[in-house]
């Protein structure tokens, strides 16, 4: 109960602890710091392991059940891409980049290379905002466009393009914008 509560009972607060922070609570050494993140650690590979070829992405809110273990609780940026075929089933996910804790970059040639290597007709566009903020930068906006028209050229459509944060997303789809 003590650990629950330095993390205000939420387990994603909890997961961003270190090793050192949580040995600062009374009672808890190196070893039990280690189980408690190993334990959580799992429980995010849990939810990560499932069988991506078996889902159908219909919408938004599918790319983001994959992507918010991955890169919620993230204190970088990391830029991924799933891959789609012509039902819209999952070929892959792949990461494309890290950055640091403002920025990421993303390379549309590096996008399209795997695109067209795994034969996908489709392709969304993931990357997290650690620092809370689900609004789209001027630069996050531009890429996508550049992407979206690098895609038409290619016949691969550009789905989506998702902002994920610890507790909420934004989607270029929902907002109108691709």
């Amino acid at each position: 109960r003590k650990i629950l509560q330095q993390s205000d009972n939420n387990l994603n607060k909890l997961s961003r602890l270190n090793v050192q922070e949580l040995m600062r609570i009374k009672g808890i050494g190196k070893a039990k710091a280690i189980t408690i993140l190993a334990a959580l650690e799992l429980g995010k590979r849990r939810k990560e392991g499932q069988d991506l070829k078996a889902v159908q992405v219909t919408g938004s809110k599918d790319a983001v059940d994959i992507f918010q273990p991955l890169l919620g609780d993230l204190l970088h940026e990391e830029f991924w891409v799933l891959f789609l075929n012509r039902a819209n089933r999952i070929i892959s996910k792949q990461q494309i980049s890290t950055g640091g804790m403002s920025g990421t970059v993303a390379d549309p040639r590096m996008i399209f290379k795997a695109a067209l290597d795994q034969k996908a007709l489709s392709i969304i566009l993931c990357h997290n905002h650690p620092s809370g903020n689900i609004q789209p930068s001027t630069a996050d906006i531009q890429l996508t466009k550049n992407i979206v028209e690098a895609g038409k050229v290619l016949e691969i459509s550009v789905l989506d393009h998702v902002i994920i944060t610890q507790t909420g997303y934004y989607s270029f789809a929902d907002e109108g914008i691709i």
